[in-house]
């Protein structure tokens, strides 16, 4: 496979073309050999335009997957990281967001509910040279408490509610953002702290499949 064509077709034809114009991200979208990060069944399609699988669907068919590129790019784009910023990467996976972070951030926290995907993103991160990634395994909703307040938190796939406790991870003037709604529908959506308030704002039309733990409870009718 010719992955370095590949990588530059994805940036020109999926995320250049997407109003992403932060040249840091278009530079480490070039540089960053993404395969690595996909597990080999699905390595072939690791630059589609599109979601790309990191596990098999469960029984009700949801997934982890990388973001497409060009969501990431903008979601990216949208937590106006600078070069001092202390970035929480939630839902991490693999580790190919926070590997793109790393290169706009001074440090990034890459949070994995799941052990084998925290392991293959360790691996991963460590082939691409990315020391300043610590990967930790946790609860996604929780957040990573222990190494915050942060300047901007990913989360990195879809969400159905956005708990308090990690809003409350922001630094003062810190960003989140995350993809609200479901597998079919959504938004991707900005918090920005002011203070004790938290301002939203929804940015561009985008779907995921949910995150583990970021579900609303459901009600039992009676």
């Amino acid at each position: 496979m010719d992955y370095a064509t590949q990588r530059t077709n994805m940036v020109e034809s999926q995320v250049r073309p997407s109003d992403v114009t932060d040249h840091r991200i278009i530079r480490a979208m070039l540089e960053l050999p993404r395969e690595l990060f996909v597990p080999e069944p699905w390595r072939a399609i690791a630059y589609m335009d599109g979601a790309v699988p990191l596990t098999p669907g469960n029984h009700l068919g949801v997934r982890r997957s990388l973001l497409a590129a060009r969501v990431l790019a903008k979601l990216v784009q949208a937590a106006e990281i600078e070069a001092t910023a202390a970035v929480l990467d939630i839902g991490a996976g693999t580790g190919y967001s926070s590997a793109l972070l790393a290169r706009l951030a001074r440090s990034v926290v890459a949070l994995e509910c799941d052990p084998a995907l925290a392991g293959a993103a360790r691996e991963a991160l460590r082939q691409v040279g990315a020391d300043t990634v610590t990967v930790v395994e946790g609860d996604l909703p929780q957040g990573w408490a222990n190494e915050g307040p942060y300047d901007a938190i990913l989360v990195e796939g879809g969400v159905e509610v956005v708990p308090p406790e990690l809003l409350d991870q922001l630094k003062d003037g810190g960003r989140l953002v995350a993809i609200v709604g479901d597998r079919t529908s959504g938004r991707a959506t900005v918090w920005s702290r002011d203070g004790s308030t938290f301002g939203r704002t929804t940015i561009f039309d985008a779907s995921s499949d949910i995150l583990p733990g970021f579900e609303k409870a459901r009600a039992f009718a009676f």
